[in-house]
């Protein structure tokens, strides 16, 4: 005790000079702080890029480290330019600190421009979903494309960017893709090439939105992330994993709104006024508004062959800009990717390995000397191929002066129709009449992967190549095959989907797809023994066989034709493989299911409104169901080389 006493008191005695030795507390968070840039190979920049109508956008340009007159490469996006300009955060090194696919131009010394589109992140003014251009749809003077050329006309004033030689690029996948698509309307004239990479075009018709009227539910919770929140939103969260069950639970679209609180958002509301290809869609479709306002400057339009999210609009705005006499500086490149992995790894998809780093080998070896060209002085010149797709069964890319190869009219060969057949048979010879029925029940739609299916569980990218046996023999799944191929059957271009069938509802929805079978025995790759490979597949709505716009009920059990486009191809069935066709009514949760009813609104359809219904497919004499493929022969390729 008397030693604690003598402690307590020196302790005291030590008090008030340790007060004067010790600053007063205080928080451990800086005013400011960075981190040192000494170590930098570049100069990174934000500002605010201000616009015709005074908003100011958000942009972050980095420099390479003692540049002069170099070339700017632009992206415009909805998903943080300061994030997508961090790949790898606070690294020294440029290549690193961007994204994957910008190496080679990292290398080349370009500047590379990332913005927050407006009213996103850290940009001013109103975030409008993939803003339609000024008129009908949009009473302001601002679009996209005036807000690429603002930014464009901002970057190569030397005022403003002395480093510049005031040539830019633009380029971008997805929602960014379409950025660049709408620069194409007006574009300025610094602009001197764009690459789409797998752009939104046309929402209804076949990218994020719709197919043929069929709602994609696998795009619902984008909306509430991308809009509830300027910068980086949530999902809703249900509470259940497996999402086949999630939204057959609660039953409609506009069911799973109304309890997740998307209901309350403006685009939802959009959408759910217009579900039909009304005057709200038609005015939005780039492919049209391209067509109407061609553009010179060179453009290379990306698509991926295995595209789970955006199959419809590169293709499509590339055979509008065609059609206008533009081949001469419109190209097509389509790999066998997914959504946006042109820019990454390419080297697979799924269970399916190709032939080396086909989006690498893309971006060097294509898109990188097809922007250097026009964007630096002196380099050598580079014409691509009309047209560079990979062909998924020889396992390469073919370089094609013309495409498609076969088509309805003005191509190397005309389509060329597979029936559906007795027994389950397919074949190139129309058989004898008949029909194939089965039921379809919304209440157990046909699922687009096993269960469970959550769209968070990874297999999203590459679903489209999964093997189709999960779903061969249910009763609601009609499959047809030939027999064992004696010999190679090529097919390059775009199928024709057209189905006869009759049902007991007054509505309903087709799926149609084109299947190539593996070998039973497939010593190589054993697990590929008997796959069931879609190489081509989409669904549709069955109230618009007759008009897009204004849709109609179906009469109940009488023979309609439904015919629709579905996604383009280039692959060889090999011999000892077998063509398969499959015909369901449901393709779910990926997309939402039809009552079968008849009902003005699909979004707005009660429990009570979902019915089953038998469909009879037609087989055989005047109405003989069918794919229409372009098969070609060896002999008919124009290769390029």
């Amino acid at each position: 005790m008397k030693f604690l006493l003598l402690l307590a008191g020196a302790t005291l005695a030590l008090t008030p000079a340790l007060a004067q030795q010790t600053p007063p507390l205080s928080g451990d968070v800086p005013a400011s702080f960075a981190y040192p840039t000494d170590a930098r190979d570049y100069v990174r920049r934000e500002v605010m890029i201000p616009m015709r109508d005074g908003t100011k956008l958000f942009t972050v340009i980095v420099i390479p480290k003692g540049a002069t007159n170099a070339p700017i490469l632009l992206t415009r996006t909805p998903y943080n330019a300061a994030g997508r300009a961090n790949r790898v955060a606070n690294s020294p090194n440029m290549a690193s600190l961007l994204p994957q696919g910008d190496e080679p131009f990292v290398r080349a010394g370009y500047i590379r421009v990332f913005q927050d589109i407006r009213g996103k992140y850290g940009s001013e003014g109103d975030y409008v979903v993939t803003r339609p251009v000024i008129g009908p749809l949009n009473k302001t003077k601002v679009d996209h494309v005036t807000d690429a050329y603002d930014t464009i006309d901002w970057l190569v004033n030397k005022a403003n960017l002395p480093e510049t030689n005031g040539r830019v690029g633009m380029v971008g996948s997805s929602y960014e893709g379409f950025t660049v698509a709408m620069a194409l309307l007006n574009p300025h004239p610094a602009l001197k090439a764009a690459a789409p990479e797998s752009p939104m075009i046309d929402g209804w018709m076949g990218d994020d939105w719709f197919h043929y009227g069929a709602f994609r539910l696998a795009n619902i919770a984008w909306l509430g992330k991308q809009t509830g929140f300027k910068g980086a939103g949530s999902e809703a969260v249900s509470g259940i994993y497996d999402d086949y069950e999630q939204f057959r639970r609660i039953g409609s679209a506009g069911a799973w709104a109304e309890k997740s609180g998307y209901a309350n958002l403006p685009y939802w509301q959009r959408m759910v006024a217009h579900p039909a290809y009304d005057g709200f869609w038609r005015g939005q479709a780039l492919d049209k508004l391209l067509a109407a306002n061609p553009s010179n400057v060179p453009t290379m339009w990306e698509q991926g062959l295995f595209d789970q999210e955006d199959m419809y609009g590169a293709i499509t705005a590339w055979e509008a800009l065609k059609a206008k006499g533009k081949a001469g500086n419109n190209f097509l490149v389509m790999g066998p990717w997914r959504h946006s992995q042109a820019n990454y790894d390419g080297s697979s998809l799924g269970d399916f390995k190709w032939n080396g780093d086909t989006a690498t080998e893309w971006r060097e070896e294509y898109l990188f000397p097809f922007f250097d060209q026009y964007l630096r002085e002196g380099r050598p010149a580079f014409t691509p191929p009309q047209a560079l797709i990979y062909n998924t069964g020889d396992n390469r890319w073919e370089k094609l002066s013309q495409w498609p190869l076969a088509c309805d009219a003005g191509c190397a060969a005309p389509m060329t129709p597979i029936y559906l057949g007795a027994d389950g048979g397919l074949g190139f010879q129309k058989g004898q009449p008949g029909g194939d029925s089965y039921v379809s029940d919304p209440g157990k739609p046909v699922p687009h992967l096993p269960r469970p299916v959550n769209f968070g569980d990874g297999r999203w990218g590459a679903w489209l190549v999964s093997d189709q046996r999960s779903v061969d023999g249910r009763t609601d799944v009609m499959t047809y095959q030939t027999a064992p191929l004696t010999q190679a059957v090529r097919v390059s271009g775009a199928p024709m989907a057209e189905i006869f069938a009759k049902t007991t509802g007054t509505d309903g929805d087709f799926v149609v797809k084109v299947i190539d079978v593996y070998p039973d025995d497939y010593p190589n790759e054993p697990k590929k023994g008997g796959y069931q490979l879609p190489i081509s597949l989409d669904i549709f709505r069955g109230r618009y066989r007759d008009s897009f716009e204004k849709p109609t009920p179906i009469p109940a059990g009488k023979v309609q034709r439904y015919r629709f486009r579905l996604p383009t191809v280039n692959h060889v069935f090999k011999p000892g493989h077998r063509i398969m066709v499959q015909v369901q009514s449901s393709l779910f949760p990926l997309y939402d299911r039809n009552p079968q009813k008849y009902v003005p609104n699909i979004f707005l359809a009660k429990q009570e409104d979902y019915q089953k219904a038998t469909i009879t497919l037609s087989r055989g004499g005047a109405q003989a169901s069918a794919v229409w493929l372009p098969v070609v022969a060896a002999g008919q390729t124009p290769a390029q080389p």
